[in-house]
C-alpha cells in the first residue's frame, strides 16, 4: 500500500475524530442517457457550458483541503457524459478520497484504468434489480442491465485492490426490498461489494408515487439478517437497523448534514444536502467554500431538524461524523475500506 494512501486515510479518521467535515457529494453534470423515475435531474438538463470546469473542480478540491480529507462523491446526471472525468476525479485525488457513482453504460477497459490511475479509490455501479426486465425498465433503455455488470467486471479488473474497491448500489424500494438477497448473491458472485440506500421520496422534486414508494416499516430485521449473512455488503449495520424507526415515522437522531457534510451541484450551488439541493447557501465562483461551509454552519439548528430521508449519505454522515463507536469503527475499517 502507498504511502499516499496511507496518508489519507489516516487524515480522514483523524478528522472524524475531531468531527471535523469529510463528506462532500458533488454532481458533476446532470445529464444521463437514462431515465430514471426516482431520478429529478434528468429532466432538468442545464447547458453543459454552465457546468463547473475541470480548473473549476482543482480550485474546489484545494479549498476542501482547507477544511480536511473528504470522501467526494463524484456523481451525476451520469458522471462519464463529461469529457474531463478523469481530469476531475484527478483533482480530488490528490488530497482527498474519491468514490465514483455511474450507470455503467459508458464503462471502458481504458476509463476505468485510468480514473484508478489519478487516484479513484471506490467505483460504484447501480443496479437496482436481479433481472434485466426489470433493470431496463426503470431506467427506459435496453441493455442497462447487462453494461452495468460488464461495467462491475471492468472496474474490478483495473482496481489496485479488485472487488474491495468496486461496488454495486442498489436503491432499496417497495418494488425491490425482497429482491435484495438476489441481488447480494449476483454482486457476491462477481467477487465485489455491495452498498444500499433506502429511496429519497420526499426531498426537492421527489415523490412520484407509482413504484417509486418506499418499502414498508419491518424491513429492518430481514436487511440485518443478510448483512450478517453477506460480508460483502459494505455499510454500517446500524443503518440498515434504524431502517424501521425511520420507515414507521418513529424517533431519528439529528440530522449533521451542512455541518460535516454538503452537496455541490454541477453549476457551483452549495446545499446541505442533495435532498435539499433548492436551499443553496451560495455559489463555489463567487464564495470560498470556506465561507460556505460557515454560512450552513449558522443554519444547522433548522437544518437539524429535518427527517426527510435515511438515504445512505445521511447514515454514513450521521453514523461517521458523531464521533464513531466501537461497532462503527469495526464497520468502517474492516468492511468498508477500499484504499
Amino acid at each position: 500500500m502507498s504511502f499516499d494512501v496511507l496518508r489519507k486515510d489516516a487524515a480522514f479518521s483523524f478528522g472524524l475524530l475531531r468531527k471535523k467535515p469529510f463528506s462532500c457529494l458533488v454532481q458533476v453534470t446532470n445529464r444521463c442517457n437514462m431515465k430514471c423515475s426516482f431520478c429529478d435531474f434528468w429532466p432538468n438538463v442545464a447547458p453543459r457550458e454552465e457546468e463547473l470546469s475541470a480548473d473549476e473542480y482543482r480550485r474546489i478540491a484545494d479549498e476542501l483541503a482547507g477544511l480536511g480529507c473528504f470522501l467526494v462523491s463524484i456523481e451525476g446526471g451520469e458522471p462519464f457524459v463529461r469529457k474531463d472525468l478523469v481530469e476531475i476525479t484527478r483533482a480530488f485525488g490528490r488530497r482527498h478520497i474519491p468514490a465514483l457513482f455511474t450507470n455503467g453504460w459508458y464503462v471502458t477497459e481504458e476509463a476505468a484504468q485510468a480514473l484508478f490511475d489519478v487516484g479513484l479509490v471506490h467505483a460504484s455501479v447501480s443496479i437496482d434489480y436481479p433481472d434485466a426486465a426489470r433493470h431496463d425498465a426503470k431506467r427506459a433503455l435496453a441493455g442497462t442491465f447487462e453494461r452495468a455488470w460488464r461495467a462491475v467486471d471492468i472496474f474490478k479488473n483495473a482496481a489496485p485492490r479488485k472487488g474491495k474497491q468496486v461496488h454495486v448500489i442498489t436503491v432499496l424500494m417497495d418494488d425491490n426490498w425482497q429482491d435484495m438477497e438476489k441481488l447480494f448473491q449476483l454482486s457476491a458472485a462477481h467477487g465485489v461489494g455491495h452498498q444500499v440506500t433506502l429511496l429519497s421520496n420526499a426531498g426537492f422534486r421527489r415523490g412520484k408515487g407509482g413504484s417509486d414508494a418506499l418499502p414498508p416499516a419491518g424491513i429492518a430485521d430481514t436487511m440485518v439478517r443478510l448483512w450478517d449473512k453477506y460480508p460483502h455488503v459494505r455499510f454500517f449495520r446500524e443503518y440498515f437497523e434504524r431502517l424501521d424507526a425511520f420507515l414507521g415515522g418513529g424517533a431519528m437522531p439529528t440530522c449533521r448534514a451542512g455541518a460535516q457534510g454538503f452537496n455541490i451541484d454541477h453549476v457551483g450551488n452549495v446545499s446541505p444536502c442533495i435532498e435539499k439541493i433548492d436551499e443553496a447557501v451560495g455559489n463555489v465562483r463567487n464564495a470560498s467554500l470556506a465561507s460556505l461551509h460557515a454560512r450552513l454552519l449558522q443554519k444547522q439548528a433548522e437544518i437539524a431538524k429535518c427527517q426527510r430521508c435515511w438515504t445512505a449519505c445521511r447514515g454514513f454522515q450521521q453514523i461517521a461524523g458523531n464521533g464513531p463507536g466501537l461497532d462503527a469503527w469495526a464497520d468502517l475499517s474492516r468492511r468498508m475500506r477500499g484504499s
